[in-house]
């Protein structure tokens, strides 16, 4: 007979142990264990069964004809996704509160409905009717869309395998819970339980889905960090309070390149692509202004053209401040370090605060030269040339270092009407022939003679 017992689970990790630690033993976290109750079961003899599979020799797999991507015809959402979405998929979407992964997946379902057949949206949080009050805002009426307002694992894998979906959401996966197992829902060992079971039968049958998960406060999706592993795709929904913008980003993807990155604009009738971020970015910079710089990033595949802003005041504190939005804090005091050591630039003074404008966040080493950039202007008073872009790494000596896919970078840049470009001296061979003018550099003091 089956008996109730309590263990302490790790969400981060779903390590378990009998009794409450401080630390995690399995990963090292910190506060992320929880208490769940388990059903024990007697234990049985172990019986060795034989299968009904065999292994098989990997070049006597037949691969029918390739995977079968179906377009949904939102350009931003397919490029994330690597051209569409593959059959038999298992996506993870996650992000803030509001963020809008409801609209996402609401809009998608939309376009795909008419394509791919019925669509089940299972809800766990809203009902049928606010559901369809979003979709009147979005000025959506599609007919093959069911909506089906159920939690139980159980139910939901009975009801999907009757209706035989090409498509099935689940809004959100922390919300299902399986009845077998006495924990309550949101649980590690019921996200875990529900997600195995939904992507099992969505392998087994055929059809696609997408899973909606909460974050943390620290921004990543809730749950163990096996629910990751389980799906084939995982993509996070970013986007700073007070912009409109919102960026969807690839951080896992079987079928497709990572670190690809979609662009939106948050409307009052839903979310909108941006098909030229790059023009988005730029349309409020001010031309003619100290410590604003033109950089040149590559997110995914895509090149993006981003305007760095430098801000240098005399500081009244012993410490001064050193702000970074949407750059690496401890990469710009590396920089400010190389700066006052290598080139001589009164800065232990100095309060510097620095600003992607835009909302974006840039972690590549390509930003560094953009970065000193600003920061000199600003000290200097100087603005830059608002025709010039400034590309390149600075290491710790303040030699400018070659920089990947540098000419995808400039003819992004020449796209956009700049007529200069400030690159490291090593790429300067792969650049013949972009139609713009090519400044090459050693060191990063050589760039500032070519800026002002």
């Amino acid at each position: 007979m089956a008996k109730l017992r309590t263990i302490f689970v790790c969400s981060a990790c779903g390590g378990r142990t009998p009794k409450w630690l401080g630390k995690c033993p399995e990963c090292g976290e910190w506060g992320t264990l929880v208490e769940e109750v388990v059903r024990e079961e007697v234990p049985r003899a172990r019986v060795l069964s034989a299968s009904s599979t065999r292994p098989t020799p990997l070049s006597e797999i037949d691969f029918g004809d390739g995977e079968r991507r179906v377009s949904i015809g939102i350009g931003e959402l397919d490029r994330v996704l690597g051209g569409g979405l593959v059959e038999g998929s298992a996506i993870l979407i996650g992000g803030d509160p509001g963020i809008g992964k409801s609209t996402l997946v609401l809009q998608a379902a939309t376009r795909l409905a008419g394509k791919v057949g019925k669509v089940i949206y299972v809800s766990g949080e809203e009902s049928p009717m606010q559901i369809k009050m979003r979709a009147a805002r979005l000025g959506i009426d599609a007919r093959d869309i069911y909506v089906y307002p159920e939690p139980e694992v159980g139910c939901i894998m009975g009801e999907v395998q009757n209706a035989s979906p090409s498509l099935v959401i689940i809004d959100s996966i922390q919300t299902v819970y399986s009845s077998e197992i006495p924990s309550s829902p949101g649980t590690v060992t019921q996200v875990r339980d529900s997600c195995s079971r939904l992507v099992g039968l969505a392998k087994e049958k055929g059809f696609a889905i997408i899973l909606v998960g909460h974050v943390t406060k620290e921004g990543a999706i809730a749950g163990p960090k096996l629910l990751e592993h389980m799906v084939d795709t995982v993509l996070y929904f970013e986007g700073e309070k007070g912009h409109p913008f919102r960026i969807l980003r690839a951080v896992k993807n079987r079928f497709g390149p990572t670190s690809e990155i979609g662009v939106f604009e948050m409307r009052g009738d839903g979310l909108h692509e941006v098909k030229s971020p790059s023009a988005l970015f730029l349309a409020e910079r001010r031309k003619e202004s100290p410590g604003s710089v033109i950089i040149a990033a590559i997110e995914g595949t895509r090149p993006l053209l981003l305007e760095v802003q430098a801000l240098v005041s005399t500081s009244i504190l012993a410490n001064p401040r050193r702000t970074a939005i949407g750059a690496d804090a401890m990469r710009l005091a590396l920089l400010v370090a190389v700066m006052e050591k290598v080139f001589g630039v009164v800065l232990h003074d100095k309060d510097i605060f620095l600003n992607v404008a835009g909302g974006l966040s840039v972690s590549e080493p390509a930003a560094d030269l953009g970065i000193v950039a600003s920061i000199y202007s600003s000290v200097a008073n100087l603005p830059v040339a608002e025709d010039t872009v400034v590309i390149g790494e600075v290491g710790l000596g303040g030699e400018v270092r070659a920089v990947s896919a540098c000419e995808i970078r400039v003819r992004e840049a020449k796209k956009m009407g700049f007529k200069r470009a400030i690159v490291p001296a090593g790429n300067i061979k792969s650049l013949s022939g972009c139609g713009i003018d090519i400044i090459g550099v050693k060191k990063a003091d050589e760039a500032f003679k070519g800026l002002f």
